[in-house]
């Protein structure tokens, strides 16, 4: 009988080092359960987490976060980094919304049109000169971010566009009516926006293609695939994202700004990382980048609602980001 206290504490111990290390080498549950400890603790914090009017907000403003990072994480998958995206995003928006402010009566579909090519055009120089010249990525991006931001402020002298018409901003403030449920409309197209993209990925041939460039570069070498092609195909790609995403976020603000989603390169990247795209290339899943905005955007929403300040929302996804890493490479090891 008195064995028996010790048999379970024995059995639970056991039981919990089992589960542990089963999360540990998962690491879409072990974003999960991030999820859910963040969300938990929230909600018993603050008054507002779980108000309807909060949660729209949450899940209006991650949708621009995820978009590009479903483009970012194509990219460090082939083992690269576009330090472009936020200048894209500005860029993208600026082009549209100065389109639509001008006399001419330019409609809103070829503005948006004009917008993504904006940004699709960026991600070809990018992937471009990363493929031909064989420079490194960090470097080439970093010097388009400032000439794409550069290009921005030059476009209306450093002034924001305003007045943007109702019928694109529909796509960035406004929500639809599904039964009793109300979704915002940004977040019902970035959920079509994963769909897509995660088929690409996971059923396509040049999904395969971009999962196999970081490892196997000759492998598909020897098997007559344009590596080249594919590398400019994926940062074009990144980069009609990132003006993807960038238009939402215009239409949300509804305001187009040259200062505009300054810092999201990094909040793509930590997206990204934190739902399992390894820095290293070769994997990467567009339902964890989907999960991994999720927890960046629950983070940054609870910072505000305990009153942190600004500065230290960047601190928080830095000291995520780094944790991630140290994980990855943990898992690396053994």
């Amino acid at each position: 009988m008195d064995a028996t206290p010790g048999y379970i504490m024995n059995f639970l111990t056991q039981s919990a080092k089992r589960i542990w290390v089963y999360i540990s080498k998962r690491h879409d549950l072990s974003v999960v359960l991030l999820f859910i400890i963040i969300s938990t603790f929230l909600s018993l914090m603050t008054d507002n987490f779980l108000t309807l009017d909060n949660l729209s907000n949450l899940a209006r403003n991650f949708s621009w976060i995820a978009i590009i990072a479903f483009g970012q994480s194509m990219v460090i998958i082939i083992g690269g980094i576009d330090m472009s995206v936020g200048a894209t995003m500005a860029l993208a928006g600026l082009i549209t919304a100065s389109c639509m402010d001008l006399d001419i009566n330019i409609p809103v579909t070829i503005a948006v049109l004009l917008g993504l090519l904006t940004g699709g055009f960026v991600g070809w120089i990018n992937g471009l000169v990363i493929a031909r010249a064989k420079l490194p990525s960090y470097v080439v991006t970093l010097g388009t971010m400032s000439v794409v931001r550069g290009i921005a402020f030059s476009l209306t002298g450093g002034w924001p566009v305003r007045d943007l018409p109702e019928s694109f901003r529909f796509m960035g403030q406004h929500e639809i009516q599904l039964g009793s449920l109300s979704l915002p409309v940004p977040f019902l197209i970035m959920l079509i926006t994963a769909f897509i993209v995660g088929l690409l990925l996971d059923q396509m041939v040049l999904g395969k293609h971009i999962h196999t460039i970081k490892r196997g570069e000759r492998a598909l070498l020897l098997a007559g695939v344009d590596v080249n092609k594919a590398t400019v195909l994926v940062y074009t790609l990144c980069g009609l994202l990132a003006a993807f995403g960038g238009l939402l976020m215009t239409a949300r603000v509804g305001v187009a700004a040259p200062t505009a989603a300054t810092g999201y390169e990094l909040d793509s990247i930590a997206a990204a990382v934190v739902g399992g795209t390894s820095l290293y290339g070769g994997t990467g899943s567009i339902l964890g980048v989907l999960i991994g905005a999720a927890v960046l955007q629950t983070l940054r929403n609870g910072l505000v609602l305990l009153g942190f300040p600004a500065y230290g929302h960047t601190v928080a996804i830095g000291a995520i980001i780094l944790t991630v890493i140290l994980l990855n490479y943990w898992r690396r090891k053994r």
